[in-house]
């Protein structure tokens, strides 16, 4: 997979909504029980115990949206000793949780760095062209719209799981599918990993279309060995979601500039000026 590290497609206005959603991503984990000791180096079942109970009271559960029901038991976030040993205690909720808040709440959670960073730079890469097109206000629907349809699409796909969904990719992956539609000539500074990490300028479509194609690949199992750690299919819903969301507007949306620099194709042919700077943005 190629990573994304710059676009040549400048907004023109602040994107104050993604940086918003930036800063809560991070704020949220910071703050998220047992994940605290985790960035400090610890480690432990009490850790555990505490994440587990919280991701179970804020974290959407698909058989909880599909059924509008809580379980009778739930972690407490308290360790016990029982018959096999030390282990989560478990008890009636002490919370009011609604199934179809969880979903909004879930798209702020992560499980992990590597999770969170891989959100936020997509995010951050992506979402302020698609801010800039929509709107500040009209964006933030839209993210939150793209969100919900991950969530929900991966819940009816399985109905009856009673594992905690989190993470904010499929609102994010809403965004990658609108900004294919609204500027898929765009260039992209990826990182290739091929021996060494190889700096590449391509389209937007082949870099967006590519995670998309392995996303839809994923959500089979094909490829992976955990596929069912991730939630790809929510990825591939959240995508669509905003393609169709975004395509309404592609007539009117103004073309990102030309890139300077090196060329590559049929734009390099003889006769085509050379240009031997890098973009000022990159």
């Amino acid at each position: 997979m190629v990573i994304p590290v710059h676009d040549v497609n400048p907004a023109r206005r602040v994107p104050w909504v993604t940086y918003a959603l930036i800063v809560a991503n991070f704020v949220v984990f910071l703050r998220t029980p047992g994940l605290a000791g985790s960035v400090a180096g610890e480690s432990g079942l009490a850790q555990l115990c505490r994440l587990e109970a919280f991701l179970d009271q804020w974290a959407a559960v698909p058989r909880e949206l599909i059924h509008d029901r809580l379980p009778q038991l739930v972690p407490t976030g308290r360790v016990g000793i029982g018959p096999a040993g030390p282990g989560c205690l478990v008890g009636p909720p002490v919370y009011d949780k609604s199934p179809p808040l969880s979903a909004l709440t879930a798209m702020f959670l992560h499980g992990s760095w590597l999770h969170l960073l891989g959100n936020m730079l997509f995010l951050w890469i992506f979402g302020d062209n698609v801010e800039d097109r929509l709107g500040h206000v009209r964006y933030l629907l839209f993210y939150g719209v793209c969100g919900y349809a991950a969530v929900y699409g991966f819940a009816l796909i399985n109905a009856d799981s009673g594992a905690p969904v989190i993470g904010a990719s499929g609102a994010v992956a809403g965004a990658l599918g609108a900004y294919l539609v609204l500027f898929p000539k765009a260039r992209v500074w990826v990182l290739v990993p091929f021996l060494i990490f190889l700096p590449l300028r391509l389209p937007a479509w082949s870099v967006l279309g590519l995670w998309f194609g392995l996303q839809a690949v994923y959500s089979y199992g094909a490829g992976v060995s955990q596929a069912g750690t991730v939630a790809y299919v929510a990825h591939v819903i959240g995508f669509v979601a905003g393609a169709l969301i975004a395509w309404p507007l592609r007539r009117g949306t103004p073309a990102p500039p030309e890139p300077q620099g090196l060329l590559w194709g049929r734009r390099a042919r003889p006769g085509t000026p050379w240009q031997g700077r890098s973009h000022p943005g990159w």
